[in-house]
């Protein structure tokens, strides 16, 4: 249970999903603001824009920020240090 536990607090994603939550974010944010917009424009309320606008972008961060599993499904292959003395031989 602690491993889990330091696992999704330390917050390892690999490069390519962090590139995927990246893009759709800023396209799931683009469309929030256009459609919160148009509605708080029909409607004549300011509270609305910003409410539907708010709702959305708490609901964004709850599926973007924390690292899911899901977030790391390529992970990067560090290769080991070479020691000096390995260096040296060559």
């Amino acid at each position: 249970m602690a491993s889990q536990l330091q696992y999704i607090y330390e917050g390892k994603i690999d490069f390519k999903s962090q590139h995927t939550v990246e893009q759709t974010t800023r396209v799931a944010l683009s469309i929030l603001g256009t459609v919160a917009f148009i509605i708080g424009f029909v409607m004549q309320s300011l509270r609305t824009t910003f409410t539907i606008f708010g709702g959305g972008v708490v609901l964004i961060l709850v599926l973007a920020v924390p690292p899911w599993p899901y977030l790391n499904r390529f992970p990067v292959a560090w290769t080991d240090m070479q020691s000096e003395e390995s260096k040296k031989q060559r």
